[in-house]
């Protein structure tokens, strides 16, 4: 009797250990699987995808009105359909100060005057021929780094261009006794021929950068 009741309470215990064990295992069991789904819905690199997007659109945007900008400018200038002027529709003289150049041995400048002397508009565009005369020769001048653009001359109306030039002083070099400028209009092969109203320059025809030049029409 005692061996079966020896027996009976070893299979007792057992039984309950057995079942301890099973439910240990469940109990840990669902803690990792809890564990586990509350760890896998991070989406960060979902947000930070949709951040870069949204600075990438930012950068798009303003680049396209960057563009808009610069395509807005560039349209204000627009042909007249004139022809070009000649020379023989034209008149010449001097700016200011005609007949009154300083005496200083300064670089200085003289306006020349181109009036359009015909009942129809006509353009202008470039540099004219600028060539200086004396009793000793001829000195055709340089010109400046000045783009030059298109001017239209209603009837009656003008437009001026600069000489720019460098007086002479004893001293300073080679003398040259100017005693008239001759002008050629751009694209033009006839000349007029004005008074020069200023005293000697300094003659620097072989000057890389010569302190004596013309500027285009309107410049």
């Amino acid at each position: 009797m005692r061996l079966f009741h020896a027996a009976a309470a070893l299979a007792a215990t057992s039984t309950l250990a057995l079942t301890l064990t099973a439910c240990g295992s469940d109990s840990d069991g669902s803690s990792s699987a809890s564990d586990g789904q509350s760890s896998a819905p991070v989406a960060s690199p979902a947000t930070t995808a949709s951040s870069g997007t949204a600075t990438e659109n930012a950068g798009a945007t303003k680049g396209t009105d960057s563009s808009s900008g610069t395509g807005g400018t560039g349209t204000s200038t627009g042909g007249t359909g004139a022809a070009r002027c000649h020379t023989a529709g034209l008149g010449f003289s001097f700016g200011s100060g005609d007949g009154k150049v300083s005496s200083s041995d300064d670089q200085q400048r003289l306006a020349v005057v181109l009036k359009n002397k015909t009942s129809a508009a006509c353009t202008l565009q470039g540099f004219p021929g600028v060539d200086l005369k004396s009793s000793s020769g001829s000195w055709s001048l340089t010109r400046s780094s000045v783009a030059p653009k298109k001017v239209t001359l209603p009837a009656g109306s003008s437009a001026t261009f600069t000489i720019t030039f460098l007086p002479w002083t004893q001293g300073s070099g080679t003398e040259f006794k100017a005693t008239s400028v001759v002008v050629t209009p751009p694209n033009e092969t006839t000349s007029a021929t004005l008074a020069w109203p200023g005293g000697s320059l300094l003659l620097q025809d072989g000057a890389t950068h010569p302190g004596t030049y013309t500027g285009p029409v309107g410049g």
